[in-house]
C-alpha cells in the first residue's frame, strides 16, 4: 500500500507497525465520527432518499401479502450482491434450483453462493427479532455465508487472526490498493462500530447507514465475505430503526450497476476523507432502489390481482398456482403437489388449465433429472428485469419483454 496516496483524516491515516523491520504499510482507521456537517449537495440527496424509502416503507405496509414479494426481492438482492464479488449465475439459474431441490445438477458452486447469501439473511433478520446489530449476529451471518462454498476454510463466523489486503491475486501489502487494519486493532474497532450502530443519535438514519457501511467494509473483519456481509447490513440496520418494516430495499443491484463508482468512493474516503462524495452516492442508491421496488412491486400486485380475477369463477383449484407462481416463476408438478395436496395427475390438470389462461407457456426440461417446469413470463420479467433510468434518474417502463431463460 502506498502511504503517499493517504492523507490523515478524521476518518484515519496510513501506518506501519512500530520495531517490526518487516511492517507494511496498512490503514489505520479512526472511530466513526459522532458529528458530521453535510454541505447542501448531500441534504438534498438525503430529502430524495427519505421520500423514496417513506414511499417504499408505505408499500410494505399496504400491500395485503407482502410476503409474496420478499422471496423474489430477497433473491434479487442476493444474486446482485453475490455478483459484485464474482459470482456469475442467473436469476434463473437460482430459481430453477429452488424449484427442484432433489437435482443437484442444478446447484453449482455459484448457485450456491447465491443461496447462502439467503440463508446468511435468514439468520440476519431472524436474530434482529431479539438482538440488536452486534458481532454477534453478524459473525452467525457469515458463518452461514461461507460455509461449505468457496470459502469455507476462511474461518466461518471468526473475525480474522491475520492481514489482508484488496488487489490482485498477485498482490503482496506493499503494492496492494488497501491493507486494511491489522488483527490486533479489530477488537477496539469493532466494538465501536457495534456501539455507533446501536446508540441514539441526532445523525439521520440513512446518513449513520452510508458510514455504517463504509466502516463495515474498511475495517473488513473477515478473511472473506466482507462485501457481502456490509451490504445485508444495511437493510438490517433500517429495519432495526424502524425505517423498514420489511427487507424490501434491494439496494445491490444499484450497486452492482456502478460497482467501479462504488469501491472508488469507499477508497476515496479513506484516501482523501471524501465523506460527502461517499453519502451522496449511497443516499442515490438508496433512493432509486426504493423507487424501482416500489414500481416493480406495483406491478407484481396488479398482475397478482388480474390473475386472483381470472380465477375467481374458476371450478378447479387453479388459484392455488397463484401463489406459487409469484413466489417461484419456475413451476413443476412436484411443487403443485406439494403445495395444493392434490395427486399428479390433479397437478399435471391445473397446470394446463393455467397455460390455457397464459399464466404458464410451454413446458421446458430442466437439469439432468428432465424435470418439466413451466415458466410464468410475465411474472419472471418483473422480477427479474432491471429497470431503465432516464437522464433525470427516473425509473423507466418496466413492461414485460420477451424473455429468455437459458433452457
Amino acid at each position: 500500500m502506498d502511504p503517499h496516496r493517504y492523507q490523515s483524516t478524521i476518518f484515519g491515516e496510513p501506518a506501519r507497525r512500530a520495531g517490526d523491520r518487516w511492517a507494511f504499510w496498512h490503514y489505520k482507521p479512526r472511530a466513526i465520527p459522532r458529528n458530521l456537517t453535510l454541505d447542501d449537495e448531500t441534504i438534498y440527496a438525503l430529502s430524495v432518499a427519505d421520500s423514496s424509502l417513506g414511499h417504499l416503507q408505505g408499500l410494505g405496509q399496504l400491500i395485503r401479502d407482502p410476503q409474496l414479494l420478499l422471496g423474489p426481492y430477497l433473491k434479487r438482492e442476493a444474486l446482485a450482491s453475490s455478483t459484485i464479488e464474482g459470482t456469475n449465475t442467473s436469476l434463473a439459474d437460482v430459481l430453477r434450483a429452488e424449484a427442484d431441490e432433489d437435482d443437484a445438477s442444478l446447484r453449482d458452486d455459484e448457485v450456491q453462493e447465491v443461496e447462502r447469501y439467503l440463508r446468511a439473511s435468514t439468520v440476519g433478520y431472524r436474530l434482529l427479532e431479539t438482538l440488536p446489530l452486534t458481532q454477534r449476529l453478524i459473525r452467525e451471518a457469515h458463518k452461514e455465508l461461507v460455509s461449505s462454498v468457496r470459502g469455507a476454510e476462511k474461518l466461518p463466523g471468526e473475525i480474522r487472526r491475520s492481514p489482508v489486503w484488496i488487489g490482485s491475486t498477485t498482490d503482496s501489502p506493499e503494492n496492494a490498493l488497501y491493507v486494511p487494519p491489522l488483527p490486533e486493532d479489530l477488537p477496539g474497532l469493532l466494538a465501536d462500530w457495534e456501539k455507533y450502530v446501536n446508540e441514539p443519535s441526532r445523525i439521520p438514519t440513512l446518513v449513520r447507514a452510508a458510514l455504517m457501511h463504509y466502516q463495515f467494509e474498511t475495517v473488513h473483519p473477515f478473511l472473506d465475505g466482507n462485501g457481502r456481509i456490509g451490504r445485508l447490513l444495511v437493510g438490517l440496520m433500517l429495519v432495526q430503526e424502524g425505517r423498514l418494516t420489511r427487507p424490501l430495499l434491494y439496494l445491490s443491484g444499484y450497486l452492482e450497476t456502478h460497482r467501479r463508482t462504488y469501491y472508488d468512493l469507499l477508497q476515496g474516503v479513506r484516501e482523501r476523507g471524501e465523506i460527502q462524495e461517499w453519502i451522496q452516492f449511497f443516499l442515490t442508491a438508496v433512493a432509486r432502489s426504493a423507487d424501482d421496488a416500489v414500481r416493480r412491486a406495483g406491478i407484481l400486485v396488479s398482475l397478482r390481482e388480474e390473475f386472483l380475477r381470472e380465477a375467481s369463477g374458476a371450478r378447479s383449484r387453479v388459484g392455488g398456482l397463484i401463489d406459487l407462481v409469484f413466489s417461484n416463476p419456475f413451476l413443476t408438478v412436484r411443487r403443485v403437489e406439494e403445495a395444493l395436496g392434490v395427486t399428479n395427475q390433479g397437478a399435471r390438470n391445473l397446470i394446463r388449465e393455467a397455460q390455457s389462461r397464459g399464466w404458464v407457456g410451454e413446458p421446458v426440461s430442466m437439469g439432468r433429472s428432465g424435470r418439466l417446469y413451466w415458466l410464468a413470463g410475465t411474472v419472471f420479467e418483473v422480477i427479474e428485469r432491471p429497470f431503465e433510468y432516464d437522464s433525470t434518474g427516473q425509473v423507466g417502463d418496466p413492461s414485460p419483454r420477451t424473455v429468455s431463460t437459458g433452457a
